[in-house]
């Protein structure tokens, strides 16, 4: 067989390998995407329109949902983003037993996915009014936390609740970026006759500043977009996109579905906006570490 023939048939064997991964990129997210973004700006009879769009701006509700949205992903993925690095920092550079490291990775795998009806149940199963350290602290220790004004279904407890899986995908992102640290950087710093402070501060954060700034934005798209745990965890009671684009797309008081894709299409936006520069800030921080 000529040579230029064979490259082309191991060319078509080798797409025939990703071909299932472009068939379900296809079907399950480019077109469900772009037939999203045309209901977005169409209303009921099918007719095109920019109203959709405008009560994103104007209804003072959804305004108010995508403002606790983004104060709890920001909040969230701040939070997160920080205990993760100083446990990465801790597991990679502190000197611990190997041991360690291998079971905190292991168990931020796993708890990274960990969301949804499950995670909500597990935290109102420990800390809701009838929750195992609620009962414990008010039968053992005299301490009523609902009555001195505790309350898990508000947004500081959904916080909490995202921090679950947002500081284990913190540290699953962010150690391989403190692996990369050279171990020569630190000796020459040394040598040089640069205190440890001097070293992380003038090395390592400029270094690491990327890759941290980067994973903030990826946790926060992380938890604007999560509905799962959110409405499991709050039902209706708090108002958040996902849950305001639900109530539009199921509801039957709610039911506008147009409006529904609008929603959803202004969380496409900045969702987008948040991984193109998770992109951008990976790319400089790979410059760096290789």
């Amino acid at each position: 067989m000529p040579p230029a023939r064979r490259s082309s048939l191991r060319m078509a064997t080798q797409w025939i390998g990703v071909a299932p991964f472009f068939i379900f990129a296809l079907m399950f997210l480019i077109l469900p995407t772009l037939y999203l973004v045309m209901g977005a700006f169409q209303n009921a009879a099918g007719e095109y329109t920019l109203e959709n769009i405008w009560l994103l701006f104007q209804d003072p509700s959804i305004r108010l949902s995508y403002w606790v949205s983004i104060k709890i992903s920001f909040w969230s993925a701040t939070i997160g983003a920080f205990i993760g690095l100083a446990m990465s920092i801790a597991i990679v550079r502190g000197g611990l037993p190997n041991w360690v490291r291998s079971t905190t990775m292991t168990f931020s795998g796993v708890a990274s996915n960990f969301a949804g009806v499950p995670l909500a149940f597990a935290f109102l199963a420990t800390l809701g009014r009838l929750g195992l350290v609620t009962v414990i602290l008010r039968d053992v220790f005299g301490l009523n936390i609902y009555g001195m004004g505790f309350n898990l279904l508000t947004s500081w407890g959904l916080i909490a609740v995202y921090l679950y899986f947002q500081i284990p995908l913190m540290i699953v992102i962010i150690t391989p970026a403190i692996d990369g640290l050279k171990k020569e950087w630190g000796e020459a710093a040394a040598t040089l006759g640069a205190t440890t402070w001097q070293y992380w501060r003038m090395v390592v954060i400029p270094v690491l500043w990327p890759s941290f700034l980067g994973t903030v934005i990826l946790l926060f798209a992380n938890a604007f977009g999560a509905i799962a745990t959110a409405y499991a965890f709050t039902g209706s009671s708090l108002s958040i996109v996902p849950i305001k684009l639900y109530a539009q797309m199921r509801g039957d008081v709610l039911h506008n579905p147009n409006l529904g894709y609008a929603l959803a299409f202004g969380m496409i936006v900045i969702t987008g906006i948040a991984n193109v520069f998770y992109i951008w800030f990976r790319v400089r921080s790979e410059r760096w570490l290789k």
